[in-house]
């Protein structure tokens, strides 16, 4: 079987460059990047042609029979104006865009993921050109492919009502949780060089409004304790004003610290040592921080809406991420209870047991193989 793949977010640095010269991969790009190295893993049979807009990264799996990158210069809209002419000289038996976003007129079956549609629920927290782009490129991807790949049972529910489809072609496909290499600096070595200390809650994500950062930033401002503090650690993403200005405006301003450069190797170290990981968001299509929390030994507290009680299942704590004083009850019970954040522990280091990458691109080729048919 010939699967061609559009390679265009595991390369695309959105927002920007690693210390190693690598992108800085979150949501969209994550997933891309971890299909395709476990795709190249499990898969020797097929042959795989993946279409790049730059040369690929070096943490990219090298070419190999059966493995081909071609690179297609960078343009606007680059899917329409390099990557449909190019499709049409190739025969494949099925093209896997893991994005929103197809290429138009193609003559195989093909196959699209999408992460959420949140764009549909919070239209007002998306820019005007995104907002178009997605109901009329999107739309027409979803009516045109053969197979959709969702990320949890919630998105595809999503997908099924909103866009009228027939659930037999949504398949929903649990991700994996990446394995960073841990920081050579010691504790105290990366505590001094962002200036934070202990204790503290933590928030991990980019800044946007769907992340619901300025509801936390009101609730942690209502908390007992004088000394805890709340690290901010994401870049920004749109719409972030407000969430800059929170901690001055409900008077925690020196006690909330936003951190944009954490490397992926860092985190690990913030994970380990925070009180409490907090995810507030209004809408997510997975929500993997929850899992990375979880693994490193971080109890979690997290919205009730969406996907994140599946991710989380009965090792989170719940809030209405609507309700100010519900999330900085729920804090506060998670802070108070030594014996509680013990067993939010012990339940989260099970609940990751159940996600890998592996699973996850098994399952896709599974997904591609039925829709090549």
């Amino acid at each position: 079987m010939k699967i061609g793949i559009n390679g265009f977010e595991a390369v695309i640095p959105r927002f920007g460059y690693n210390s190693e010269g690598l992108p800085n991969r979150v949501g969209s790009s994550e997933v891309a990047f971890q299909w395709l190295c476990e795709l190249n893993k499990i898969d020797k049979k097929n042959e795989y042609v993946i279409y790049l807009p730059t040369n690929p990264t070096s943490d990219l799996p090298k070419e190999r029979e059966g493995w081909e990158y071609i690179v297609l210069p960078i343009k606007p809209l680059w899917t329409i104006f390099a990557l449909n002419p190019a499709i049409r000289k190739q025969k494949f038996d099925v093209f896997f865009s893991p994005t929103h976003y197809g290429p138009i007129f193609v003559s195989c079956p093909q196959v699209i993921s999408i992460l959420d549609i949140s764009y549909k629920h919070f239209p007002e927290l998306f820019k005007k050109k995104d907002l178009i782009k997605l109901n009329l490129w999107g739309t027409y991807s979803i009516r045109s492919s053969k197979k959709i790949i969702a990320i949890s049972n919630s998105s595809k529910n999503d997908i099924i009502k909103e866009y009228r489809v027939p659930e037999a072609k949504v398949v929903a496909i649990k991700l994996g949780i990446k394995e960073p290499g841990k920081s050579k600096m010691s504790k105290k070595e990366l505590f001094e060089k962002y200036s934070v200390g202990e204790p503290y809650l933590l928030f991990v994500g980019t800044l946007q409004p769907r992340k619901n950062i300025v509801r936390l930033i009101e609730a942690f401002s209502r908390l007992k304790a004088s000394d805890m503090k709340l690290l901010i650690i994401g870049r920004r993403g749109w719409q972030y004003k407000e969430i800059l200005e929170a901690p001055e405006k409900y008077g925690v301003a020196g006690q909330v610290k936003f951190l944009e450069t954490v490397t992926d190797e860092e985190l690990p170290t913030f994970y380990e040592n925070a009180e409490a990981f907090v995810l507030p968001s209004l809408y997510e299509g997975f929500g993997l921080p929850i899992l990375e929390a979880m693994k490193y030994g971080c109890p979690v507290l997290t919205s009730n809406v969406s996907s994140l009680p599946e991710a989380g299942e009965n090792a989170a704590v719940y809030f209405d991420p609507g309700n100010v004083s519900d999330i900085a009850e729920k804090i506060e019970k998670v802070l108070s209870d030594e014996s509680l954040r013990a067993k939010m522990k012990k339940e989260g280091f099970e609940q990751v047991k159940k996600f890998s990458w592996e699973k996850s691109a098994k399952q896709v080729l599974e997904v591609l193989e039925e829709a090549a048919k």
